[in-house]
């Protein structure tokens, strides 16, 4: 009688060395935006020259919106494979809510001056502004959803602007759009406290600050997660894919078996191959 095999048993998810201890590539150039020193932004740019101007992708680092935690240099791999891919990274940052003149309405007003300062150095650097694709990465998915829904915040808001920068698609990869769930579910890997200090003590604290109010962003998004990530449970993906399809968006949700939360940003993974064919997708480039 033939021998039943076992399944080999899951791979392990990635650890941050995994990634972090690669080498790293260097951006081509660094603007700031503010006096601190957190208020840059590195811009990737293809090599040659572009026929016309370059798609640009913006990217947002997540960290569980700390500082301590993660800057914009956590995605330097992923922004590196884009540019030989072709297209211009503008990969921002911020300051996180641990840092003095973040929180509310600070880190908000960062990403999305980070954002804006775009403008200034698109026709230097043929940058095209109608071709923006936005990811963010944890944390950095609801900041980078937030960005696309910027033109449905109050106008009584304090993080309202009269001419955001257009955003024409969102990758959210492993993102936390719900900062309501976040808050309720000590199971997400960035704690529960972090959102008080993130949205403010004040009335209405989520309506500018959290996706599901702002629904429909108007903005089609792909979301990107995988089945083993310890930092986002998966109904947080799944609720507001059913959110926001309820009222009226195009999203879709890629789900990727055995990948954990580091490996949607390393490439070289099947959770970064997705995320780099959405990307293609969305800015009609060949995969």
């Amino acid at each position: 009688m033939a021998d039943t095999l076992s399944p080999p048993p899951p791979a392990s998810p990635m650890t941050w060395p995994d990634l972090t201890q690669r080498p790293r590539s260097e951006p081509d150039h660094h603007f700031a935006y503010g006096p601190d020193s957190l208020q840059c932004v590195d811009l990737w740019l293809p090599a040659g020259s572009p026929d016309g101007r370059w798609p640009v992708v913006v990217m947002v680092h997540g960290g569980c919106w700390q500082s301590s935690i993660a800057d914009r240099r956590l995605m330097d791999w992923a922004a590196a494979d884009l540019r030989d891919a072709g297209i211009a990274v503008w990969n921002i940052d911020y300051r996180g809510v641990d840092r003095a003149g973040g929180g509310y309405p600070g880190t908000f007003h960062d990403v999305a001056a980070a954002a804006d300062h775009l403008r200034d150095h698109a026709a230097t650097h043929a940058l095209d502004t109608s071709r923006i694709v936005a990811i963010g990465h944890s944390a950095g998915g609801h900041l980078a959803l937030w960005l696309a829904a910027r033109p449905r915040l109050p106008r009584d808001s304090l993080l309202a602007s009269a001419d955001p920068l257009p955003i024409a698609h969102v990758v959210s990869v492993g993102g936390l759009p719900d900062l309501a769930a976040v808050e309720r579910d000590p199971a997400n890997g960035c704690g529960t406290e972090v959102i008080a200090r993130l949205v403010g003590d004040r009335p209405d604290r989520f309506a500018d600050t959290s996706i599901p109010p702002l629904l429909p962003i108007g903005v089609p998004h792909t979301l990107v997660n995988g089945r083993v990530d310890r930092i986002v449970p998966d109904y947080m993906a799944d609720d507001h894919v059913a959110a926001a399809r309820t009222a009226g968006d195009r999203v879709a949700l890629h789900w990727v078996a055995d990948a954990g939360h580091v490996e949607l940003i390393a490439p070289g993974t099947a959770a970064w191959d997705a995320v780099r064919a959405a990307t293609l997708r969305a800015l009609a480039l060949p995969d």
